[in-house]
C-alpha cells in the first residue's frame, strides 16, 4: 500500500502552494502565445561571451579554491565590492554588515525563518511581491495590508496600523515595485522612516529592481536613511546579469549576522563559489555598470513600446501608471471584467498575462493585471497588446 503522504505534512505545509508565475512558464515555451507573464529579463541581452571568458580565467587562476566549499557569509572580496558599492549610495556598513545570498529570494527566506511564527504580523503593501507572500505564508504569517498607489505604499496610514500591535516588520519594494511599479517617492521614504524610528518597526527594503531606472534620478534607498540600522536591505544580480546566477546581498545590522549566517548554513551553506566570482570578476573589470546601462537603454524602449501600444489598442477604460524602471506594467481593467476569468480567453489568443488577485493578501486585485515588458522586442509587444486588446472588447461587448 502507498503511502499517505499528506498525513504526514506539518500544519505549515499547507500554507505551501504554487506560484502563478512559475505556473505560467510552460506557456512560455509555446512559440504561439506570447506571453507577459513572467518577470522575465531580456535573455539575448545575457552577456554570455563574457560570462564565458570570466568562468575560463576563475577556474584557470582559481579552479581548485573555487570548487571548493565556501565562507556562509561569502566570498570576501565579493562582500568588500559590495560594501564600497553601497558606502558610495549613503550607506554606512562595513564587511561585517554583508551577507551573500542564492538569490534576495533566499534573504526573504532567511528573515522569515528568524521573525515569523503562526499568527505573527506583517505589514505588506495591497499589491504586493508574490513571492514574498509564499514565503512568509509558509511560516504561517498575517498581514496587515497598506494601499499602493502611483506613489508607493501610502505610509501615512502606518500609525494607525502599528499603534498597540506587535508587528514583527515591514516589508516594502520601494523600487518599482513587484507587480505595481510604482516607486516610493522621496516624501514618503522620510515619513516612512520617521515612523518606524517612533515605533521601533523593523524594515525588510526589498530592491531587487533598483538598478533599472529608465526617467529620473535615483531616490535613496531606505537603509542610507537609517542612523539606527531597523532597515534589512536586499540587493539582486540576478535582474541585471541574469536570473541563472543566484547571487545577491543582504544587508544588515551586525548584531543580526550571526543569527542570519546559521540560518545560510542552515539552508544551504553558502551560495554557488563559481557565481561569486563570476560577479565579483564583473565589478572588478568595471563591466556590470556598463551592461546594467546598455539593459537600461533597452528595457525603457521596450516599456515605451507598450505603453504606446497599450495607448493605441486599449480600451480608454483601461487604466495604469508608467514606472520609471523596473520590468512590469500594472493596468486596471474596466469595470465588471475579472482578469482571472478573462485569463482563460486571452491564452486561448495566444497572449499571457499574470492576474493580478494573487498579489493582494488579503484579498482584491480581481480587475488588475500584470504585464511584463523586457522579455520581448518592441514588434512583439506590440502584436501581443492588439491580441489582449481583442480580449478585453470582446469581453466588455459580450
Amino acid at each position: 500500500m502507498a503511502i499517505n503522504w499528506e498525513s504526514k505534512y506539518c500544519e505549515r505545509a499547507n500554507g505551501i502552494y504554487g506560484s502563478m508565475t512559475r505556473q505560467l512558464m510552460h506557456l512560455i515555451a509555446n512559440p504561439e502565445v506570447i506571453s507577459f507573464g513572467g518577470g522575465l529579463p531580456a535573455s539575448e541581452l545575457f552577456p554570455v561571451d563574457q560570462v564565458k571568458a570570466i568562468t575560463h580565467d576563475v577556474l584557470d587562476q582559481k579552479g581548485m579554491a573555487v570548487l571548493q566549499y565556501g565562507t556562509s557569509e561569502g566570498y570576501e572580496p565579493l562582500r568588500q565590492a559590495v560594501v564600497e558599492r553601497y558606502t558610495q549610495r549613503g550607506f554606512d556598513i562595513g564587511l561585517e554588515n554583508v551577507l551573500i545570498t542564492s538569490g534576495a529570494q533566499q534573504g526573504i527566506d532567511l528573515v522569515s525563518k528568524l521573525f515569523v511564527g503562526k499568527g505573527d504580523l506583517i505589514v505588506v503593501g495591497d499589491p504586493t511581491f508574490l513571492t514574498a507572500l509564499q514565503t512568509f505564508n509558509l511560516f504561517q504569517a498575517d498581514y496587515l495590508t497598506v494601499p499602493v498607489d502611483a506613489e508607493g505604499m501610502q505610509v501615512e496610514r502606518l500609525p494607525g496600523i502599528l499603534e498597540a500591535r506587535n508587528v514583527k516588520f515591514i516589508y516594502i519594494m520601494p523600487n518599482f515595485q513587484n507587480p505595481s511599479g510604482a516607486t516610493l517617492s522621496l516624501e514618503r521614504r522620510r515619513q516612512m522612516m520617521e515612523i518606524v524610528r517612533h515605533y521601533q518597526v523593523p524594515v525588510v527594503e526589498d530592491d531587487a529592481y533598483g538598478e533599472l531606472r529608465y526617467d529620473g534620478a535615483h531616490l535613496p534607498a531606505l537603509k542610507s536613511m537609517d542612523p539606527d540600522g531597523q532597515v534589512i536591505y536586499l540587493g539582486s544580480f540576478s535582474k541585471v546579469l541574469s536570473p541563472g546566477i543566484r547571487v545577491s546581498a543582504l544587508i544588515a545590522e551586525k548584531n543580526l549576522m550571526e543569527k542570519l549566517v546559521f540560518a545560510k548554513q542552515a539552508a544551504d551553506l553558502h551560495t554557488d563559489n563559481l557565481a561569486q566570482h563570476i560577479i565579483y570578476e564583473f565589478m572588478r573589470r568595471d563591466l556590470l555598470d556598463r551592461h546594467i546601462a546598455r539593459l537600461i537603454d533597452f528595457y525603457r524602449k521596450r516599456r515605451d513600446a507598450m505603453i504606446q501600444a497599450m495607448t493605441t489598442y486599449l480600451p480608454v477604460q483601461v487604466t495604469w501608471t508608467t514606472p520609471q524602471g523596473g520590468l512590469f506594467l500594472w493596468p486596471t481593467l474596466p469595470s465588471g471584467i475579472d482578469s482571472g476569468v478573462l485569463f482563460e480567453k486571452a491564452v486561448e489568443a495566444k497572449v499571457a498575462y499574470v492576474p493580478g488577485a494573487c498579489y493582494h493578501a488579503k484579498g482584491g486585485g480581481e480587475r488588475s493585471l500584470r504585464l511584463n515588458f523586457t522579455a520581448c522586442s518592441e514588434a512583439v509587444i506590440e502584436e501581443g497588446i492588439q491580441r489582449l486588446a481583442t480580449v478585453i472588447n470582446a469581453n466588455q461587448t459580450s
